[in-house]
């Protein structure tokens, strides 16, 4: 009897039959292609590398038995004529109406349910209302011949192991990857059958004290009986004298919930049985048993801020239009984004993105050319990632509407083709957070960051001489004046968004807000609920003041003028970029550390002119400074350098520098912000630490050029340290096998004192050098040089024109936190608002354009 059979394509010249002996011979000449999954090969049976298609796709998903990457139907012939790759493994799931008993009720049923046994699936899959059949078949290229799996009796015996470890392999995005950003938790065994007594136990939302001490930090709540108690060496590292592991030991009692953390996005949970953080898909039964509402929590460490103000719960509701039944909207332009825990912030930002027509044609628009010169391996490529993000959210494929009901009947009698809820960005994220320590983890982030970490990435994975990036791209003219001399300096920065400050003094509604902050106070010394939070309403036009009102630099200068003066800067705009992307900082700190968010509203203008901030450069009667920097100090040991330590200024402010170290930054760090700021106290010095503790040699000690390495103010036009150091050849060589020129690694690495991870931002933000072979020849003849001719280096791009614009889309933050909380986005399309909200695309009723956390603005033309 024949246990295996082979068949054309669907659509093909039909079926081909063979015997049963053939099918060893058929994959003979393919075997030295067929590798067996090795410890660090990343399976992806579950999405394709160019698209979203999936198992459940109408063509299912073929697995190249070499690469293990996975193709659709539409793409695997591109993989098929590029690698010449010819065994794929093709996976598809059946999903059928579930036929129904005599009473009415649905027959359980569930063929082949352990072929995929790590395969991720929509919810909707796991109804009672269908069933499922998984179908895995081996594919030989180009004649299409298959071989239905299992058929472990005919297939040679290495084809039978590859085969088994990739149906058997973990999802790429599992916690025991070290490369992954997904750092999934496990589900507690506990969580579906915990016990909880009925004790009648609640939990005040603040004054929280551990039962069996007087700690009132890192506390837990233990999800059984409700007792309140302090932690101990748990994966936080938090301090406490271990009465919650003590509890669990008398009582049993496996979890517990560490109070400060709970939001309504999860909290962090422990598992003493299992010795490890887990998840409780149940938390918000588990806390309403004590009286704790999930949805109002938002994460502080013991309550006493943001657990006793009551709220934001309008905030929520408003944002997400709650009580309003909102329309879904489907097609080109309208596919959602599924949360893959705490992702709003990348959907948001991503959605905004691919609404500006720049962003489609770079990407959208270059589709064919980017997927068909794409590399080996396109899920490690920036550009093939991003238009694949593109082309799902704008093609429509993944936004159908759902079958009318008059064709249920039909459908019932086919095989069911589940509607798709939105696309997920797993693979997407998975890249483009690589290597960062925030974004690849799985926890809230800041929208704005990660807007400017996209832009970055766009910038330097730019496609030819297209960069859509450009559009966001400005220049900032800076005024400071010295208080001491009147004279002024006039400088320009690179940025990319506006950034306005939150003008509390100008609300509409101080006597309220005064009235409710006495409230605030009276009612947390006396431990009662509070009333509803009061909204700041700040006029738009106060905000737009206060971006160029002076704002106070003490640093400014007070080394270079041999005096501790003050000195005043000013903003404005030396060019008005193409859109416009504006930031609300509603997020400060308060005097305890904590952050902290504004509740405010504010008038955002349906149409901008900030025509009246263009820069007007220096002013008739006005004096610059001296072009002076500040003293260089050359010792005189023979290595060039001298360590801080051993040669720090006689006049240095060590009170200020241990303020800072106190506050938790390193040492090494606070001597150089001191140093570098005039010893002006450790609020000016903490400044500094903000703006250049993401260096890399931020805590490294403070070393001051000697003879041969100091930089001297326009010795060379890309800020070289002198010629008498050439850049390593082996550094070179990294920068070239990047696809850089020689040349350009070269000026890139004198540029930036041989530092590579300098030397390529260099690169990055040079994208209009064009390479002086003569000129670079010449540097390399003259090693030991000491001067080099001046020139003149090209300006950043900017794409300059009027400052009035329209607002076409805007992004909002609900929580009290960047940290923590959701983000949902609204853009205006086709003439309406519509609303983002992770999967959920619907047209908005109310659009909450006062409460938007970041704005873009598109020009109008002239």
């Amino acid at each position: 009897m024949r246990r295996g059979a082979l068949f054309g394509m669907p659509g093909g010249s039909g079926g081909r039959k063979m015997a049963a002996g053939d099918i060893g011979e058929l994959l003979v000449p393919h075997m030295p292609t067929i590798r067996v999954p090795r410890s660090g090969d990343r399976v992806y049976k579950n999405e394709c590398a160019f698209s979203y298609d999936s198992p459940n796709s109408e063509g299912g998903l073929y697995v190249c038995m070499n690469t293990f990457l996975a193709f659709g139907r539409e793409h695997v012939e591109r993989h098929f004529r590029k690698t010449g790759q010819s065994v794929y493994m093709h996976l598809k799931r059946h999903v059928r109406e579930k036929v129904r008993g005599a009473s009415g009720g649905a027959l359980p049923k569930r063929r082949n349910s352990k072929i995929f046994l790590d395969l991720d699936t929509d919810d909707d899959l796991n109804s009672d209302d269908y069933e499922y059949e998984d179908e895995a078949k081996l594919v030989i290229f180009p004649d299409h011949y298959e071989i239905a799996l299992p058929n472990i009796e005919e297939l040679p015996a290495l084809v039978t192991i590859a085969c088994d470890a990739v149906l058997s392999s973990k999802s790429p995005y599992r916690k025991q990857d070290p490369d992954t950003w997904e750092n999934e938790l496990p589900v507690s065994k506990y969580a579906n059958n915990l016990t909880q007594l009925d004790n009648g136990v609640r939990i005040p939302p603040s004054g929280w004290k551990c039962a069996r001490c007087d700690l009132r930090e890192n506390l837990w709540l233990n999800l059984t009986d409700g007792s309140v108690l302090c932690g101990k060496w748990f994966f936080d590292s938090s301090g406490g004298n271990g009465h919650a592991l003590e509890h669990y030991r008398d009582m049993g009692y496996p979890l517990a919930v560490k109070l400060g953390t709970i939001t309504p996005d999860g909290a962090d949970v422990y598992s003493f049985q299992e010795e490890e953080p887990v998840l409780d898909p149940h938390l918000a039964k588990h806390l309403a048993h004590f009286g704790i509402d999930m949805l109002h929590m938002h994460g502080t460490e013991n309550g006493l801020q943001d657990n006793d103000i009551k709220p934001r719960v309008s905030e929520w509701e408003v944002i997400q239009e709650s009580g309003t039944k909102l329309k879904p909207m489907y097609g080109p332009g309208y596919t959602g984004l599924k949360n893959l825990g705490n992702s709003c912030y990348l959907s948001s930002v991503m959605q905004a993105i691919f609404s500006i027509p720049e962003f489609q044609r770079a990407y959208v628009g270059n589709l064919p050319r980017i997927f068909d010169y794409s590399p080996l391996d396109p899920t490690q490529d920036f550009n093939t990632q991003m238009t694949k993000l593109g082309h799902g959210l704008l093609s429509g494929q993944y936004s159908k509407p759902p079958v009318k009901s008059e064709l249920i009947e039909q459908v019932m009698k086919e095989e069911h083709k589940p509607q798709q809820n939105g696309i997920s960005p797993r693979m997407f994220k998975a890249f483009v957070s690589k290597s960062h320590p925030e974004f690849s983890s799985n926890r809230q982030q800041d929208a704005q960051e990660f807007f400017l970490h996209l832009v970055n990435l766009v910038e330097r994975n730019r496609i030819g001489s297209e960069n859509p990036s450009d559009v966001f791209r400005f220049l900032v003219e800076e005024r400071i004046q010295c208080c001491q001399t009147r004279k002024v300096r006039y400088t320009e920065r690179v940025d990319y968004l506006m950034q306005l400050p939150v003008a509390m003094e100008a609300a509409t509604n101080k006597d309220e807000l005064i009235a409710y902050e006495l409230t605030r106070r009276e009612a947390e010394a006396n431990r009662r609920p509070l009333p509803e939070l009061v909204r700041a309403k700040i006029p738009f036009s106060a905000c737009l003041q206060a971006f160029s009102e002076p704002e106070n630099v003490d640093d400014f200068w007070s080394s270079a003028l041999q005096a501790k003066s003050a000195g005043v800067k000013t903003s404005r705009f030396a060019s008005f970029p193409e859109y416009l992307v504006v930031q609300i900082k509603k997020f400060t700190f308060g005097l305890d550390w904590v952050p902290k968010k504004f509740d405010v509203s504010i008038d955002m203008p349906d149409l901008l002119d900030i025509n009246h901030l263009r820069a007007r450069g220096l002013q008739p009667g006005e004096e610059e400074l001296p072009d002076i920097s500040p003293p260089i100090v050359i010792p005189d040991d023979s290595k060039g350098t001298i360590s801080c330590q051993e040669n720090m200024p006689s006049d240095i402010d060590e009170s200020s520098v241990m303020q800072l170290a106190e506050m938790g930054f390193p040492l090494e760090a606070c001597r150089k912000a001191v140093y570098f700021t005039g010893n002006m106290g450790a609020e000016v010095a903490f400044n500094w630490i903000i703006v250049h503790m993401e260096e890399p040699d931020f805590a490294e000690p403070l070393t001051m050029p000697g003879y041969g390495g100091a930089a001297s103010a326009g010795a060379s036009v890309f800020g070289a340290s002198g010629l008498d150091n050439q850049p390593p050849e082996e550094v070179v060589a990294i920068i070239t096998s990047m696809g850089f020129q020689r040349n350009q690694a070269i000026q890139a690495l004198r540029a930036t004192n041989n530092n590579l991870e300098r030397a390529l931002d260099w690169i990055f933000s040079h994208p209009e050098f064009e390479e002086d072979s003569d000129f670079v020849i010449e540097m390399e003849n003259n090693a030991n040089a000491n001067i080099i001719s001046e020139a003149k280096p090209e300006g950043p791009r900017v794409k300059d024109g009027s400052g009035t614009y329209e607002l076409f889309a805007f992004i909002s933050h609900m929580g009290t936190s960047t940290m923590s909380g959701h983000y949902i986005c609204h853009i205006k399309k086709e003439g309406r608002w519509v609303i983002y909200n992770d999967h959920k695309v619907c047209a908005s009723e109310r659009p909450p354009k006062d409460l938007g956390y970041m704005y873009f603005y598109r020009r109008i033309p002239s």
